[in-house]
């Protein structure tokens, strides 16, 4: 069981008759305790896609991973129905960097100044509520000339608000996908230094390796762990969720809320199991 479950693609050039990209998944939990375990890489083939996520949260679950706090994704059409096959009671983040940057594609250069200035209040609102309120205004001031920038936050809006209950130490954590965009920005150094690839194998290998040699003296580790547990007493606004294992949860706001196992059931477990994804990736767990 983790408390949040990171994942995003990174594209390689695989030389199959001819050289074309292709999608290599990656998937990090973060435990209670703030531990980060790289639980696979998976190749794909063609672009990223909603159904081949299916198959690698498929697998994560036959191994073991049981139920999963919070997933965070780059707000990928259809990702939050795989999510729910796999996980019923998770609660899909979506990447807020990654909305605050399709937000300023759609609109032109010059308006990025006021346009940056009235977005903020969204993602810095205390509350949904308020939150609501600051798009409302958006939309007043801003739905004329960029109606498609009104549809991009309506239609992310549920996968937007559920960081908006938590205190700013837990939020800052499942804003974005930062967690695992570090890793994938060691995934492109050694990508690019080496052209393509002959084979899909030979680029798990080749990031297989990478993965091996991050954080050799254990220092990033502490510093995340740090991060993750800087106040023990940062929770949910309604007391469903809190960072330090040994709080329990409201049971009343579970259910309201989320739905979600108790932070109890985590103690009686047993541990996740920690591996490489077998589903044309690298090994099995």
């Amino acid at each position: 069981m983790y408390a949040a479950v990171f994942i995003d693609a990174v594209m390689v050039k695989v030389r199959d008759g001819q050289v074309a990209n292709r999608p290599i998944y990656a998937a990090i939990g973060v435990s209670l305790a703030g531990e980060k375990d790289i639980l696979g890489l998976w190749a794909g083939s063609g672009g990223e896609g909603a159904k081949f996520w299916m198959g690698v949260l498929t697998d994560l679950r036959n191994r073991g991973v049981r139920d999963v706090f919070f997933l965070v994704c780059d707000g990928l059409k259809g990702l939050p129905e795989v999510v729910g096959n796999a996980w019923p009671q998770a609660i899909v983040q979506t990447c807020i960097v990654h909305l605050i940057r399709n937000t300023f594609r759609l609109a032109s250069k010059r308006d990025w100044d006021p346009l940056r200035r009235d977005v903020k209040p969204i993602y810095t609102a205390v509350n949904a509520g308020a939150a609501r309120a600051a798009l409302d205004e958006l939309a007043d001031k801003w739905g004329q000339r960029y109606p498609a920038i009104i549809r991009l936050w309506h239609n992310a809006w549920a996968e937007f608000i559920p960081f908006l209950d938590y205190d700013i130490e837990i939020r800052q954590v499942l804003c974005s996908t930062n967690a695992i965009e570090s890793l994938n920005a060691r995934y492109r150094r050694a990508v690019k230094a080496r052209g393509h690839f002959p084979t899909e194998q030979a680029a798990l290998k080749c990031l297989y390796l990478v993965t091996r040699s991050l954080d050799p003296t254990g220092q990033g580790k502490a510093r995340w762990a740090m991060r993750w547990l800087s106040r023990p007493g940062a929770r949910c606004r309604y007391c469903c969720r809190s960072v330090s294992p040994g709080r329990s949860p409201n049971p009343a706001c579970v259910f309201r809320r989320t739905g979600l196992s108790t932070v109890s059931a985590v103690r009686r477990g047993s541990p996740s199991p920690r591996g490489w994804g077998s589903r044309r990736g690298i090994g099995s767990g």
